[in-house]
């Protein structure tokens, strides 16, 4: 008889030791709650436990061992996440000083992005990071057996999107307590020029690895 339980907890202790660790998804939801506060931060921390949920819909389709197998497509995903990060951080980077009345204003009002903006640059964040994909085919392929129904491995993945969606909402709301966020408000444009930088020098581990891996064996060395 299959040790669901046994299973269970090496699926949740890989994903925990995963959404702990420095990336992307809380580089997104540091800069979206501290800029625009608790609303923003808690949308993307939503919107980035549903990208979780599209890497475990083609892990259980079998898609995602298709994509690693396809050298061009999965060069392709890590183009467009290497060029979507790139772009925040350029973004990140333009960022200028508040003003003493913008400070207030932003301090005060929650409302500086919508909740669908929110959402959606959290989804985008995690489900065009292909460290992400390559995590959630390891994980179907040698922690979670083929013999196990897909309704449990359903079961997994909703448990994962529900962790990592709570846990990133936890920190925004962290984040956004008033006299953090109001530090940050002041000084913020060198948080965010420094959180630009690690965007791009996220997307440039994306190419530099993908260079090493043969993946994009065309680009100089």
């Amino acid at each position: 008889m299959h040790d669901y339980g046994l299973e269970f907890a090496k699926v949740a202790i890989a994903h925990l030791l995963a959404v702990a660790s420095p990336g992307p998804d809380l580089a997104i939801v540091l800069r979206q709650s501290l800029t625009h506060g608790r609303r923003a931060g808690l949308w993307t921390s939503v919107g980035v436990g549903a990208g979780i949920l599209l890497h475990v819909s083609y892990s259980l389709l079998g898609l995602g061992l298709l994509l690693r197998s396809s050298p061009t497509w999965f060069a392709a995903a890590k183009y467009a996440g290497a060029a979507y990060l790139a772009w925040m951080g350029v973004q990140a980077l333009r960022s200028r000083a508040r003003s003493g009345t913008e400070i207030d204003r932003s301090a005060d009002v929650d409302t500086t992005t919508s909740a669908r903006s929110a959402f959606v640059t959290g989804f985008l964040t995690n489900a065009l990071n292909p460290k992400a994909t390559l995590f959630f085919i390891a994980l179907f392929a040698t922690v979670i057996s083929s013999h196990t129904p897909r309704l449990v491995q359903t079961g997994y993945g909703l448990w994962m999107a529900i962790i990592t969606g709570l846990w990133f909402s936890f920190v925004a709301t962290v984040l956004t307590r008033e006299r953090v966020r109001r530090a940050y408000l002041s000084h913020g444009h060198w948080v965010d020029r420094v959180l630009g930088i690690v965007f791009i020098a996220f997307a440039a581990s994306l190419l530099f690895g993908a260079r090493l891996l043969g993946v994009f064996p065309h680009l100089p060395a």
